[in-house]
């Protein structure tokens, strides 16, 4: 089968590879020429996923996988395309439709009888329907649903472990109509392979949900589950907080009680799922109040970290902070919309000198987001950690002379080890 992927990122770059490991021919599009240059050479533009390094060599060497800049020459050649161009919304929960347009028209241009369109970026419901289907409609001449298959399929992965994740969850398919819901359904059973999973309450593979609709609402509705129960976990964590209680032991306790399930609380809530959909679903509803607050709980904690640092530390002007973690979850090198940049600027605001640490980056790419690097062994007066790298989990006052105070926003780092330093936690560390 001839498979056309839009945009080579962390997610379809991936997706690329897994393809053409089954035996496909895939051609995959991306609008950056150095992109499209490092994955022709078989190198991954992007570090940190486990198993894609050894995967596209072998895909790119054995001649089924190729990149272009020309998305709609690959497009005319090929029997599906999938499209995973990213949907940013902005802080009112606006989406930002143009590069999903643009690439849609480009996918139109090349639009041929036959061809299965797949959407796989997250998108407020009714959009690959009263959007796309016409979009592609118009661009290529052709009839939606006739002429060609149109599906909504959301990716449901995390950066790190794409591969694994692929294997692990369900996919979900979701057409314009009856017939382009089967097509889905007939191409993912052959790109993809499941692990079994006893506990669901069908087989692991490829799940039928029967409209586009019904599709891009799970989306949404899973990762605006998980949002509002984090945020139900921080506003836990902040009265524990405020009555001495110790969060952690409270949510091993929940959790030990079968259908109870409450998230870590922390600083960071970032990436391009957990802040952005939850927004995109109050753009769809926007009377859904539960998801307002909730939101607004979690993006509040970076502001929460540094009032803790200011009740230990008293006034925090001209005081030393080194913020730990710019990536906005551990070991993934992506700072989008990570608690890094919050909690710095309200430091700032408050008169602290602020330097970031973060093991994923060089001096050089700490400086060209924005911030002072922090130099190991260098004096400072606090510590805010922000990411739960794994690094950090060995940290000791000695790595920080002078420090007095530390806020560790992921509940990561060795009690043991603090003795004589004033340590606030907020996570609740692997009680999940």
């Amino acid at each position: 089968m001839q498979i056309c992927v839009f945009a080579l990122g962390k997610i379809g770059l991936p997706l690329a590879v897994q393809f053409a490991g089954l035996g496909h021919s895939v051609s995959g599009v991306d609008i950056a020429p150095h992109v499209v240059e490092l994955v022709n050479a078989g190198d991954a533009p992007f570090p940190g996923e486990t198993g894609l390094d050894e995967a596209l060599k072998k895909a790119v060497a054995e001649g089924r996988l190729t990149a272009t800049l020309d998305g709609t020459a690959a497009v005319a050649g090929a029997d599906a395309v999938v499209i995973v161009v990213p949907l940013i919304v902005d802080q009112d929960g606006v989406p930002d439709f143009g590069p999903l347009d643009a690439a849609t028209s480009a996918v139109a241009a090349g639009l041929r009888k036959g061809t299965l369109v797949s959407y796989e970026t997250t998108l407020p419901v009714g959009t690959t329907r009263e959007r796309f289907a016409p979009m592609l409609g118009s661009g290529s001449g052709l009839t939606p649903g006739e002429d060609f298959a149109l599906v909504f399929s959301p990716e449901r992965v995390s950066s790190g472990r794409i591969f694994a994740d692929l294997r692990k969850y369900p996919k979900l398919v979701g057409g314009i109509d009856e017939p382009s819901t089967e097509r889905g359904v007939a191409f993912y059973e052959q790109v993809l392979e499941f692990d079994e999973r006893p506990d669901l309450g069908r087989p692991n593979g490829v799940w039928n949900l029967g409209t586009s609709e019904a599709s891009e609402l799970a989306k949404l509705a899973e990762t605006t589950y998980r949002d509002v129960n984090i945020g139900l976990a921080n506003t836990f964590a902040r009265y524990a907080d405020r009555i001495g209680v110790d969060i952690a032991g409270v949510i091993e306790a929940c959790n030990s009680q079968p259908f109870s399930h409450i998230h870590q609380p922390g600083i960071a809530v970032g990436g391009h799922c957990i802040p952005v959909y939850p927004r995109m679903y109050l753009w769809n509803d926007p009377d859904a109040e539960v998801v307002r607050v909730a939101r607004a709980a979690n993006a509040a904690m970076p502001a929460y970290a540094v009032d803790l640092l200011a009740e230990e530390a008293g006034d925090l002007t001209g005081l030393r902070v080194a913020v730990l973690g710019i990536a906005y979850r551990g070991g993934v090198k992506e700072t989008a919309f990570s608690g890094v940049f919050p909690t710095v600027e309200t430091l700032k605001e408050r008169g602290a000198e602020v330097v970031v640490g973060d093991p994923m980056y060089t001096d050089a790419e700490i400086r060209a987001l924005g911030f002072e690097p922090h130099q190991p062994g260098s004096s400072v007066d606090a510590v805010i950690i922000q990411t739960d790298h794994v690094e950090y989990r060995t940290l000791t006052p000695a790595d920080f002379p002078g420090i007095r105070t530390l806020i560790d926003g992921r509940r990561i780092t060795d009690p043991a080890a603090w003795t004589g330093v004033r340590r606030r936690l907020i996570g609740a560390g692997d009680a999940r």
